[in-house]
């Protein structure tokens, strides 16, 4: 009995559906997080450093100076211990469907709430965070360039935070056309180094500089409700140094994989690699800065310190190019999603010419953003617990009990429900906080001045 030959409608299909995965493949080979699966443990080490330890640890004394000794320390502990379980639960997640990886934050929400809620809760918050954290380290850059400036040369012309803006943003005009994570290796390391260079600095120079004679632990503000927002403010500022979470998924999607060596191993070890560096880089800084300048330090704790001149004007100097490898890890997810639109949704070819315009914009537009709302304290705290509250403290344990469904009041479902429950107080009361201070800020600013 012979075979009988497929028709020409299967054959048309079959070639369809070939001619498709291709094209998935191809365009799988062009987006930024899937590109390049080459990876080894110690990327995730750095690129994690770098996404965490960000601008945020400057303003750790600051935060304590308006939580107080007490609640400050519980507050900086218990976000290092939650922080660190839900990183550990996403690192899980990454794979636990077998044969497929979610390499995209949300993707993973996709799998845990349904295709469109899971877009519509994830992506939204990602985005926030995401373009938040750049347009916060284009000012960050913009006044540590500045600083750096007016240490090296105190009699030179005044310059405007605007063209210091400016003159960090070029940078990235260059840098964000390295086509993925892998390629911003060296950059990230860079970065990762000066981070615990510049922490170091800052303490450092803080112990030496020693206790004030006139320090102050207790509240700034004298009224109750000045005391209660600003506490509410420093809760965002907290809640702003932990928020490595938003690029984990894509870091490791950069890791290689197989079922006898999945990528969760190497990853974990480079987060705990991360992890000690964190704590060696926060805890320091935030005790030390807030012991010897009391309630008069400033936002960013290297404001405070101008002596000695030429230390400060380096730990500027690393600030800045820490920043300049944040920014571009952050950044690296949003390429990613614009890019997918583009290429996937509006059928656009996958060309250097559309990478090129797309990031310049992005640039340009964070940039703009940065130049016109300088408020760096206030974005820190806003944007701390508008978004980065969700994302870091408790959107992973939401979809760790939808995906999972540990044992009703078992330890795993009541530790999740803990972090919830304290992610949640942290999202609703630090944008309270933040945007009084913006708004305070704003009444004596002036646009582009």
């Amino acid at each position: 009995m012979g075979t009988q030959a497929p028709n020409n409608g299967e054959y048309a299909r079959s070639t369809s559906i070939d001619e498709k995965l291709q094209r998935q493949k191809a365009i799988d080979d062009w987006l930024p997080i899937t590109s390049s699966r080459n990876a080894k443990w110690w990327y995730s080490a750095f690129h994690n450093v770098t996404a965490m330890v960000g601008a945020g640890v400057l303003s750790l004394p600051f935060a304590m100076s308006e939580l107080g000794w007490g609640p400050g320390v519980a507050i900086l502990v218990l976000s290092w211990v939650i922080t660190l379980y839900t990183l550990w639960q996403m690192v899980e997640m990454h794979e636990m469907v077998p044969g497929r990886r979610f390499d995209r934050y949300h993707e993973l929400g996709q799998y845990a709430f349904g295709e469109k809620l899971g877009l519509y809760i994830v992506v939204p918050q990602q985005l926030i965070v995401e373009i938040g954290v750049n347009i916060v380290y284009m000012v960050t850059g913009g006044k540590s360039l500045q600083k750096f400036h007016d240490t090296v040369c105190p009699s030179c012309k005044n310059i405007k935070l605007t063209f210091f803006i400016m003159i960090f943003a070029s940078v990235h005009f260059v840098l964000s056309h390295l086509p993925n994570f892998n390629s911003i290796a060296g950059v990230s390391l860079a970065a990762a180094v000066m981070s615990l260079s510049y922490s170091t600095i800052a303490w450092a120079a803080s112990v030496e500089k020693g206790v004030q004679p006139d320090v102050d632990y207790s509240y700034v503000a004298k009224s109750t409700a000045g005391k209660v927002f600003n506490f509410f403010s420093a809760l965002g500022d907290v809640a702003f140094a932990y928020a490595g979470h938003n690029v984990v998924l894509e870091i490791q999607a950069t890791i290689p994989s197989t079922p006898e060596k999945p990528s969760k191993g190497p990853m974990w070890r480079g987060v705990v690699v991360a992890y000690i560096v964190v704590a060696l880089c926060y805890f320091p800084v935030a005790l030390i800065g807030y012991w010897m300048f009391g309630n008069s330090v400033k936002d960013n704790i290297l404001i405070s310190l101008n002596k000695p001149s030429w230390l400060i004007a380096t730990a500027n100097l690393f600030v800045v190019i820490h920043v300049i490898g944040s920014y571009q890890i952050y950044a690296m997810p949003v390429f990613d999603m614009i890019e997918t639109v583009l290429v996937k949704k509006l059928n656009f070819k996958p060309t250097t010419t559309l990478r090129f315009i797309t990031r310049n914009i992005y640039v340009a537009f964070t940039m703009f953003i940065a130049i016109t709302f300088p408020f760096f304290g206030g974005l820190l705290s806003f944007f701390g617990g508008f978004a980065f509250a969700p994302t870091t403290y408790f959107l992973p344990c939401v979809m760790w009990l939808a995906i999972y469904k540990p044992k009703r009041f078992g330890l795993s479902w009541w530790t999740n429900w803990i972090c919830i429950v304290f992610g949640l107080c942290l999202m609703i009361l630090s944008p309270i906080g933040g945007l009084r201070t913006i708004i305070i800020q704003a009444k004596t600013y002036k646009f582009y001045s």
